[in-house]
């Protein structure tokens, strides 16, 4: 493995794992204490890391350093992502046939002959 390949590798996943966490590059940057652009440059693969720098962003973003070397295929797929992007969808229909139940059950007690 080349070493563009592995910066390319390592800014594909500090790239992914921010955006599983919701964080903007601001966000992360600030955690980081480094600039927005340098943050830009690594995501970029334009810039390289100091050690010290990797242990930082695996801290930020709540892993083991060696995770941000992983190859994209061996990842695990990002289901904060997917949860995120169809929470409000899900709670709206949970809503809604939670209320279908619920009305079914009244009318049904309602139209039941009470003894």
């Amino acid at each position: 493995m080349t070493e563009r390949e592995i910066r390319g590798i390592l800014s594909l996943n500090i790239k992914r794992y921010r955006n599983s966490r919701n964080l903007s590059q601001a966000d992360l940057a600030e955690k980081l204490d480094i600039s927005i652009n340098f943050l830009s440059n690594i995501e970029n693969g334009n810039k390289w890391i100091s050690p010290l720098t990797l242990v930082k962003f695996a801290s930020a973003l709540n892993i083991e350093p060696y995770e941000l070397f992983k190859p994209e295929e061996a990842l695990p797929p990002d289901v904060s992502m997917v949860l995120n992007k169809y929470t409000d969808e899900a709670v709206a229909a949970v809503t809604q046939t939670l209320n279908n139940i619920r009305g079914y059950y009244l009318t049904q007690s309602e139209a039941s002959p009470k003894g």
